[in-house]
């Protein structure tokens, strides 16, 4: 016999019963440790269901808990009886209950027998490598772990502050250097041999049944004081994710697993009945065995890790919403945001569909409703015009809207009038990378200009709108700002609207490179100056809007463009 197989199984037994037959039938002994906290009728049933394989055996049960010596005492266990019951074993394997093999055995035999002396223990030194999850590296082996972590978290916890309040250490036996690495071990005989006979073992068990996790550092660490030959690697595919949560195997995942090219997987789900079907039949073996080579399924891995902690830019759901400046981008696509263009201009909406591809709304955030695209009353992704529901969270209206209409660029109006008390969604779309802001300031006192209202009313008006957008432009002035912002005042915008309309034309439609012709119509200013000097006679002090002739009219703009001239 060239290899065993050690089981530490403690559920889905009826799973461990195929694989141990598996195993047994193609003449290779196996040795199966059940957790004792197994009830007894399902073990008499698992060992009833075995007892036709004469060279299936159960060895002395423990009752095993993660993180304790537990597990160490079950494997020992069962490689005490695989020695004694099958001496003439080379090479002993240890695995779950829930493995399962996926290459025909006399692959992993041929693969063995051309390494006779190699044992395959992952096996690596703490002091050089930090790969380890939990926040505990080295002193998990200087410190004493008497409490269960998963039991008795707030006592394990405590109990570590306290070893390093009073600058606890144990010493570690001589000769002895840590090492960690999977549980899950390919030995061979003469070195498990040698561990388990070794006269130090009673020292290096007392030892290791105070180190936190021992299961994944014993074997790991002894193996250094007798094997002659180690491959630092474990021959069972078994992939963690960024927590250190192994991941789960399923039915979809088979061509997966065969591309792997290793020997065993770990975790296999009890229900994946295609994975067990597949693996578990007869196979021939292949004439040039592959080499194990997880990292060809390593970079899935990495993307699903990479996704699963910064998840995709711009989706908030409820299995992950993320914490706030952590969203791996605050929206998936960029988007234009115009503020005082509508006060300008006359259907600027409608103007700026003719020189853009892309979906131009209204008013986002109008008090009333949401000013859709088309004045449509819902939009992609079931989106509602419905206020009440837009202001529940207008982050998430705003970034659900720009999700759901991924490849197609959205624009939408703004307004010191849409926004009360929301400067939450300025440092949002202000600290985002995708925005495109451009701001006319000033440009909220133009229908306030043209309303028919009593004039206190009206300076109490501007007197908020105005304190609003200065709010928004401090704001705007932080040095945490990733959009990309132009703002120009009301009188320098009205005296030449061309230069800036193109600007903004340009970034929208870059390809193009479409001259502009023509404006949009502006609305008539003619008294505005006047305007606000009646402002400041009430005693409030405009801001932002520039220099506005008290009598007289603007000097209406041009759409010509001058000609291009040389200085010399």
């Amino acid at each position: 016999m060239s290899i065993g197989f050690i089981m530490m199984c403690h559920t889905a037994l009826d799973r461990a019963e195929q694989v141990a037959r598996y195993w047994a039938n193609q003449g290779a002994p196996v040795v199966v440790h059940v957790d004792r906290r197994v009830k007894k009728h399902a073990f008499d049933s698992f060992r009833d269901a075995l007892g036709d394989l004469p060279d299936v055996s159960f060895c002395q049960r423990h009752a095993c808990e993660w993180g304790t010596w537990s597990l160490v005492a079950a494997a020992q266990a069962g490689a005490e009886q695989m020695l004694k019951r099958h001496p003439d074993i080379r090479h002993v394997y240890l695995a779950s209950g829930l493995c399962l093999p996926l290459r025909p055995l006399d692959e992993l035999r041929a693969y063995l027998n051309a390494r006779p002396w190699t044992d395959f223990i992952e096996s690596v030194t703490t002091s050089e490598v930090g790969w380890t999850q939990g926040g505990l590296d080295m002193e998990r082996f200087t410190l004493r772990f008497p409490f269960s972590w998963q039991r008795h978290k707030w006592l394990f916890d405590r109990y570590v502050r306290l070893q390093r309040q009073l600058k606890v250490k144990r010493a570690i036996p001589a000769g002895i250097v840590p090492h960690m690495g999977s549980q899950w071990w390919c030995l061979t005989s003469a070195t498990l041999r040698a561990i388990l006979q070794d006269p130090a073992r009673a020292d290096h068990d007392r030892y290791f049944k105070s180190v936190w996790i021992p299961d994944e550092s014993y074997f790991q660490t002894l193996v250094r004081l007798y094997a002659t030959s180690i491959e630092s690697r474990s021959l069972t595919l078994a992939k963690f994710d960024f927590q250190g949560k192994p991941h789960i195997f399923y039915d979809d995942h088979l061509q997966l697993l065969r591309r792997s090219d290793c020997f065993m997987a770990r975790k296999i789900w009890p229900k994946a009945d295609r994975l067990y079907a597949h693996f578990l039949q007869p196979r021939k073996a292949a004439k040039k065995p592959a080499e194990p080579n997880p990292a060809k399924i390593d970079r899935l891995f990495t993307q699903a890790a990479e996704r699963r902690i910064r998840g995709r830019p711009g989706l908030y759901m409820q299995s992950r919403f993320p914490l706030k400046d952590l969203e791996n981008g605050k929206t998936s696509a960029p988007y234009s945001i115009f503020q005082g263009f509508t006060d300008v201009f006359e259907d600027f909406d409608i103007w700026l569909r003719k020189y853009v591809s892309a979906r131009v709304h209204g008013h986002l955030f109008a008090p009333e409703r949401a000013e859709f695209s088309g004045r449509e009353r819902m939009f992609n992704g079931c989106l509602t015009d419905d206020a009440a529901l837009r202001d529940y969270n207008r982050k998430a209206f705003l970034t659900n809207l720009i999700w759901n209409s991924r490849g197609e660029r959205q624009c939408y109006m703004l307004s010191p009038r849409d926004q009360v008390q929301s400067l939450d969604m300025d440092w949002f779309t202000a600290t985002d990378p995708n925005a495109q802001i451009s701001i006319i300031t000033g440009a909220w006192s133009i229908p306030l200009f043209q309303a028919n209202k009593r004039f206190n009313i009206v300076r109490k008006e501007a007197a908020i709108l105005q304190r609003r957008e200065l709010q928004q432009l401090e704001v705007l002035r932080s040095t945490y700002i990733k959009a990309r912002v132009r703002v120009w005042n009301l009188q320098e915008f009205v005296e030449n609207p061309m230069e800036p309309l193109q600007t903004i034309i340009d970034e929208l439609s870059p390809r193009t490179s479409r001259r502009l012709t023509e404006a949009p119509r502006m609305v008539d200013l003619n008294g505005f100056g006047q305007f606000l000097q009646n402002l400041k006679n009430q005693g409030m002090q405009p801001q932002r809007m520039g220099d506005f002739p008290v009598a007289g009219d603007l000097k209406p703009y041009s759409t010509r463009r001058r000609r291009p001239y040389l200085v010399k």
